[in-house]
This record gives C-alpha cells, structure tokens and sequence, in this order.
C-alpha cells in the first residue's frame, strides 16, 4: 500500500540540510558561505529559510560567534549521518561486506553444494558475518525465479538458452563418471553398454531438465542406457541418501567426478571406466539477473565464488 509523502519533506529544500550542517560546523556565516562558494548575503537568506522551516532562531550572536539553540543542537545530532545517508543512496560509495546485514538466495545442485559451500562460508563467516546466505537445492524455472526476485544466484548445468537479461558465467565442465560401490560386479570389468544395463540406474535430480542444453541430445548416454533399460531404478534429489544406497547395493549412477574428491562424501565409492560416456561433457554455469547488476553485496558474493571455484582449479593443477 502506498503512503503519502509527508507536506513537510515536499516543502523543504534538502540543500538546506547541507547548509545547515556546515553553519553547525563552522558557526560563522561568512566560513559557510566560503565552503558553499555562495556570498555572505545568500548564506544569511539561506539561514532564514532554515529558521522558517523549523520555527526556532537556530543560531544567536555572541562574541565568540553563532551560538547553536539547543534545538539546532537537537537537529546536529542526527544531520551527520541523514546527509552520509543521503550520499550514500547517490553515489553507492564503497561497498563494505563486513558492515552487510541481510539474506541472498542462491540454487544450486547438492553434489555441487558439498565441495563448494564449505569453502564460500569459510570466507563469509570471517567476510561478511551479517550475510545470511539460504541455498536451496530442489528449484524449478530457475531463470524464471531470478527474474522475479525469488533467487539472487543459482549454478546450474547450462541451459540451451538464455536471454540478454541474464548474467552467465562459465565455470567448468567435464563428462560425467559413473560411481559404485568398491567391490562392484563391474570393477575390474571391460565395461560396454550391455554390461551396463545389467544393473539398476540410481540418477539424481536435476532442475529444469527439460531446459538443459545437454539433455537436447537424443544420443545422451542417460538416454541411451534408459531406453534399453527394463529393470527397476531410483531417483532423488538427497546426494547424501543416493550415495548410501551406492554403498550398500549393486546401483550405477552416473554423476560430476569431482565428487571423488571429497574422501569424506565419497567413502567407499569408486568411478569406473567409462569410454562409452565421454562423447559429451556436463557444463555448470553462474547465473544472476541483469536487476542485480547495479547491488554491491551481488557483486561481491559474485566474486567471491568465482575465487572459490579457481581456488579448486589451482589446487586441482598443484596435486
């Protein structure tokens, strides 16, 4: 609901409140005027105006110069920081993460969560303490939601299209690899497609499936092994109960081979040989609105995962 602007802000000048803060500074008309690059008369003008606008003389003479009433005084204590305000609404000065206090949303995958969240939130924690970050993995019209506000960020598997609107960052990509358990019938295998359909499909939900770039190929390995599979299969979204079911039954899935590298999440799940799936790669992508583009703390958290994710790609490079 809108609310009427009140009479008194729509009949004062705000450049009187600049005035008025350097005449409390200076207490002389004649320094004010100096620093305004204005004559002594107009500054005297502008004086009576701001006695107008609030019904006290502000300042007396005496001989050690203008004197503050105590209203004038009243007033200095909370100019300072309306004017910084002020200033801050124009000209965005700069940005300072460790002062932020608010919540940013951001999408993205559970298997890309686990190895880059830990990271982000080392930095945040002693970065941006106020920051409230919520990630949520299970989203639906990604580009959709970013436009209308409901995500700032999401990383996601790269969509077949994506408008001017949008900000979109590469950040990496590979072929899948398909993990099981340590002591799978599979391992130590010449592994081949008939092999494959042998074993039941453990796959993990992705958003917007339909929208992805990679999933436009008829010839992708999900769908070739789908259309010859006849035998039962899983699907969820919880990367944590899909990796226990590896762990304790003879189910494929065909997921990102970074996963490997946290020891932790990966226990006792081994990759396989997979010439057969290496004619395609899963692209992920950074992606915000244009609406976001102008917002400091977007920016900021914007670079703050793309230093993450070269972190990985130097570490990567080193071992």
């Amino acid at each position: 609901m809108s609310h009427p602007v009140p009479r008194e802000l729509l009949n004062t000048d705000l450049n009187l409140l600049i005035s008025l803060q350097l005449l409390l500074e200076e207490k002389s008309v004649s320094r004010a005027a100096s620093r305004l690059f204005i004559t002594q008369p107009a500054m005297s003008k502008t004086l009576g105006r701001l006695r107008e606008v609030f019904d006290d003389p502000l300042f007396t003479r005496s001989s050690h110069g203008m004197l503050p009433t105590p209203r004038a005084l009243e007033i200095g204590e909370d100019l300072a920081q309306v004017l910084q305000d002020i200033q801050h609404l124009v000209s965005g000065p700069g940005f300072d993460p460790a002062a932020y206090r608010g919540e940013l949303t951001i999408a993205l995958s559970e298997f890309i969560g686990v190895w880059l969240m830990p990271a982000l939130m080392y930095r945040l924690q002693t970065q941006a303490p106020g920051l409230r970050l919520k990630s949520i993995t299970r989203v639906e019209k990604q580009l959709q939601q970013l436009a209308e506000g409901e995500l700032d960020l999401a990383i996601h598997i790269k969509h077949s299209r994506y408008t001017d609107d949008f900000m979109v960052e590469p950040i990496g990509g590979n072929p899948p690899a398909v993990l099981v358990r340590q002591g799978h019938p599979l391992c130590g295998q010449e592994i081949t497609m008939d092999s494959f359909n042998n074993y039941p499909l453990l796959r993990l939900y992705i958003s917007d499936r339909e929208e992805l770039e990679v999933f436009q190929d008829e010839d992708m390995l999900a769908n070739r092994m789908e259309a010859q599979r006849e035998r039962g299969g899983f699907e969820t979204s919880h990367l944590l109960t899909a990796l226990e079911v590896l762990r304790n039954t003879d189910y494929i899935m065909a997921g990102p081979p970074f996963l490997l590298r946290n020891p932790t999440v990966t226990y006792k799940i081994v990759a396989l040989p997979t010439p057969v799936i290496t004619d395609y790669q899963i692209e992920y992508m950074l992606v915000r609105h244009k609406r976001t583009y102008n917002s400091p703390i977007h920016n900021w958290l914007w670079a703050q995962i793309l230093e993450v994710l070269q972190d990985f790609r130097d570490s990567a490079v080193d071992s």
